[in-house]
């Protein structure tokens, strides 16, 4: 190649990045006027996310959409259609003309779909997760239980001029230093309706040593704020509009049932306020929220059975990021006895294997942290 020739061909090479850069400007631009948004890994489409007015901006991503879907799978039953034309998984009453509504209880929202058993919607809400980019990695119909994997939110990312362009080639090796994942209790209300709460448990990486020179996983707080955008984003599956999931939310009739800390003899218990069964499933959504993890659990007995767990020890060291701590301390497992005082009072303690009250630090510390959850 000729002198001239190299130099014409960097001068072409020059302005086509000049391009790029220009192109990717813009992007940037746009991403720094857009709303925050949610973008795992795996996602490939899926309604808009959208939050109450009363809860902060999420990490949302709106440009994912999808119809809602006229015939379920797996025997799933099919849509109703509403006064409205609204085309609506669940069963249309007086008191819910779209067949589903929204309860409030703290920042935690449940979605009730009348006339609608958890077995009838399992298969929807195990498709539910793969079209919003998870793997159900815990699958427990008769315990009313979808776990999801860790995913990242690639929305984290910075999306500066250099990965919009030539950086999306190679973008495996970005990370946001953060991992989601997602429970959901399904639970089957006393008139045939179903229950439906979503949990979120968060990781996030940090950088240990003098120099800084390795890393690891830690727990962040949940977000609120995503449980109830993708309770809304359910709701469309479901097949609302997201203008119709906003209206339940905001109809959302907010409880705040008394939750009292008892000590008789050095046994801690706590007195719910409530029926057994709204108690046993506001405690399962505590735990799903605490520290502790559910093995099992029994409600015709009214127990859970339940461990501390370090959530870090759930990716493995060969898994997506490889940089975890692992030990292997077996935590004391405890099971946590709900059991109704009366009509309208649910009593909840710690008992061993034996049936008898559990009055260690371990239980105590478990009493301590449901207490908080639920208040």
């Amino acid at each position: 190649m000729t002198r001239s020739a190299r130099i014409s061909h960097i001068a072409r090479a020059v302005a086509a990045l000049a391009l790029l850069g220009t192109l990717a400007g813009c992007d940037t631009l746009n991403d720094w006027l857009a709303p925050d948004r949610v973008d795992y890994r795996s996602a490939t489409s899926a309604p808009t996310l959208t939050v109450p007015e009363d809860l902060s901006k999420a990490h949302l991503d709106d440009h994912f959409t999808v119809p809602a879907t006229q015939i379920g799978l797996g025997g799933a039953p099919l849509f109703t259609q509403t006064a409205n034309g609204t085309a609506t998984l669940g069963q249309p009453t007086a008191q819910d003309p779209l067949g589903m509504h929204i309860e409030r209880d703290g920042d935690t929202r449940r979605l009730v779909v009348d006339g609608r058993t958890p077995e009838e919607l399992w298969s929807e809400l195990k498709e539910f997760w793969g079209e919003n980019g998870f793997v159900v990695e815990t699958d427990l119909p008769a315990q009313g239980l979808l776990e999801t994997n860790w995913a990242e939110n690639r929305a984290k990312i910075g999306n500066d001029w250099f990965r919009a362009s030539i950086g999306k080639l190679f973008d495996g090796i970005y990370s946001s230093g953060t991992l989601d994942k997602f429970r959901m209790v399904v639970e089957k209300g006393p008139n045939g309706e179903t229950e439906i709460t979503i949990s979120h448990s968060a990781l996030e990486e940090v950088m240990i040593g003098q120099q800084k020179e390795t890393s690891r996983w830690v727990s962040r707080p949940r977000d609120p704020n995503l449980e109830v955008a993708l309770l809304n984003r359910l709701m469309q599956k479901f097949g609302l509009s997201n203008t119709q999931a906003l209206m339940l939310e905001a109809n959302a009739q907010p409880g705040d049932p008394k939750v009292s800390t008892v000590s008789d003899g050095g046994t801690p218990e706590l007195d719910v306020a409530e029926p057994f069964d709204r108690a046993w499933l506001r405690i399962g959504v505590a735990l799903d929220r605490s520290s502790f993890a559910v093995d099992n659990s029994d409600k015709s007995k009214g127990l859970y059975y339940v461990r501390y767990v370090d959530d870090t020890q759930d990716i493995k060291k060969e898994g997506l990021f490889g940089k975890l701590l692992t030990s292997n301390a077996q935590p004391k497992k405890l099971v946590v006895n709900v059991r109704p005082k009366n009509d309208a009072l649910t009593q909840v303690t710690v008992v061993d294997a034996s049936g008898n009250f559990d009055t260690s630090a371990e239980a105590k510390r478990l009493v301590s942290t449901l207490s908080a959850a639920l208040n």
